[in-house]
Formats: C-alpha cells, structure tokens, sequence
C-alpha cells in the first residue's frame, strides 16, 4: 500500500528580485523629480535671500528703511530707500480687493454650487475659465482707457483728479482675483456632504437657512483659504496695477491717492539700476520681503486646510 507523505515540502511562495524590480526606474525618476525640485525651490530661496540681505549687509543701512516713507535713490545729498510706502501700498491694494472681490465670488459660487440649473451652470463656469486666461496686460488696459477716465470725469468731487489711484488698482486687482475665489469657493461648497443639506431640510428649514446655517458654516475653513489664495495671486501682480495705479512712492492716504506696490517699484527701476549698487540692492530687498509675505500666506492657507480637511494647496 502506497503511503501518503503527511507532510509534503512546502512550495516557496518567493522569488528573487528581478535586476529590473531591484533598480524600479519609475520610482527612482520620481525621487529624482521631487528632490530636484526641491533644491530647485531651496537655491532659489537662497539667492534671493541673500541678495535681499545685502543692503544691510554690505551697503550698511539698517532695518529702519522699512520704516522710513522716503524713497529718493537719486538724491546726491540724501539718498533715501524707504521700502514702507511699497509695502503699505502692496497690503492696501491686496485687501480693498479681497474687500471688494470676496461677497461677489462666493456669491457667484453659492449660485453655481446651490442655486443654479445645470444650464446656468454651464454658462458661468466657461466663463470663470475665460476669466483666468484673460493676459494681465487686457486687464490693465481696460482699466488704464475705461476706468481710470470714468473715475476722474465723474467722480472728481469725491477726489479723483487724476483717476490713476489706489481703488483703480483694486479695481482691477477684484476683476483678476475673482475667478480664483470663485472657482475654489465652489470646489468647497460642492464637497460639503449632501447628507448635512438633507438633514436641515428635514427639519423643516428653508432651502436660504439650510444654505445659511448649514453649508455656509461647514465651509468657512475652506472659503477662507479661497480667500487667501486669491490674495496671494493679488501679491504678486506688477503690470495690470502699475498700469492704473499712478506709481508715485508715497505713503498711501487715501483712495483717491496714487501709490504703487513692491511689484511696480520693482517693475519701473528694475532697468535703472546697476549691480552691486545700494539701489539695486533695495529692489533685491523688496523681492525678499514679496516673499516672506507670500510664505506668510502659504503657511495661512496650509493651517485653514488643516483645520477644514480639506487637502493642502
């Protein structure tokens, strides 16, 4: 009689690596990828750190000419490079647009995420798109042949004599951030979860109190980000608010006042100056300090997605 082994040798259920599995070239073009992007991004933050730096290191000024409101780098007697009318001029521009761009945007995505049919909805969103491929330079003409006269010929009462002024360029600035508040607004609102939306109806409210109290609320965290970002885009804009703001470099008092912003000094004199030069080096110092400035609002807008679950821009 035939005996059956009652243990039979076990079969490996493993292989050796092939050469090609051990190499994994997709994975280590990947790493490749992410890492030269990362030094990328690292030596760029370098030199323009220390390029920024060299005006109180090498030229000896100190840190009050971000405190001083004259800027004069021709002066023979008394030179001048007093960065705070640019830095006042960039933040006063950035938030009368967020201002004025904010309850139009989520407006508009409260219509498209809640309101609107599908047909409705098939209009306004092409047209967000043709928005964000309008060049800058559309922007700041409409404004420089249409606004910056309208204002000066029917609003000289209230003190625009010149029309080129800090609402001009807020102005324009809401016209270029709106299609980003918007689009990112709606992304939010459409991710809140419909079950919220049914139980607040269920419980006898309204469709505008189940939008007001509801969906409203849960998507605070992520309309602020929307916010943030949208001024981070408005930050780094030059030609479209140069274009209609009057780039004079004095301490903004007004909205009927020119002024100008880091972006546009920077644009206008980048031309003027000669490496190595104190003039030169304050421009490289404006630059470092756009940077901190859009580092600040990347840091703000990683703590709202955190605080929302919403996944990091």
């Amino acid at each position: 009689m035939a005996v059956i082994a009652a243990n039979p040798p076990e079969r490996s259920l493993s292989r050796a690596a092939t050469l090609q599995e051990r190499i994994d070239p997709a994975r280590r073009l990947t790493l490749l990828a992410a890492g030269l992007v990362v030094l990328v991004v690292a030596v760029l933050l370098s030199f323009i750190t220390w390029n920024g730096i060299q005006l109180f290191t090498v030229s000896g000024f100190g840190l009050d000419v971000l405190l001083n409101p004259t800027w004069n780098p021709l002066s023979n007697s008394a030179v001048s490079f007093g960065i705070l009318p640019f830095i006042l001029g960039t933040l006063g521009v950035m938030v009368v647009a967020a201002i004025i761009s904010t309850p139009l945007s989520v407006g508009l995505a409260l219509f498209m995420a809640e309101i609107a049919p599908r047909w409705a909805r098939s209009i306004t969103q092409p047209a967000m798109e043709v928005f964000v491929g309008i060049p800058s330079v559309v922007y700041g003409w409409l404004g420089l042949t249409i606004l910056v006269p309208f204002l000066r010929e029917n609003f000289a009462w209230a003190g625009f004599t010149l029309g080129f002024s800090w609402l001009a360029g807020s102005l324009v600035l809401s016209l270029m951030i709106l299609p980003t508040i918007t689009s990112i607004s709606y992304d939010v609102l459409i991710s809140v979860p419909q079950e919220l939306r049914s139980a607040s109806l269920a419980l006898g409210t309204t469709r505008w109190q189940a939008i007001r109290h509801v969906v409203l609320p849960a998507a605070t965290s992520g309309i602020a980000t929307a916010i943030v970002l949208g001024m981070m885009r408005a930050a780094g804009e030059a030609l479209a608010v140069q274009m209609v703001i009057g780039n004079r470099p004095v301490v903004p008092t007004g909205l009927t006042n020119p002024l100008t912003t880091l972006t546009s000094q920077i644009t206008l004199d980048m031309g003027e100056t000669v490496a190595g030069t104190p003039w030169n080096q304050a421009l490289w110092t404006m630059g470092l300090i756009l940077l901190l400035i859009s580092f600040t609002f990347v840091m703000l807008v990683r703590l709202l997605s955190r605080r929302s679950g919403a996944p990091r821009s």
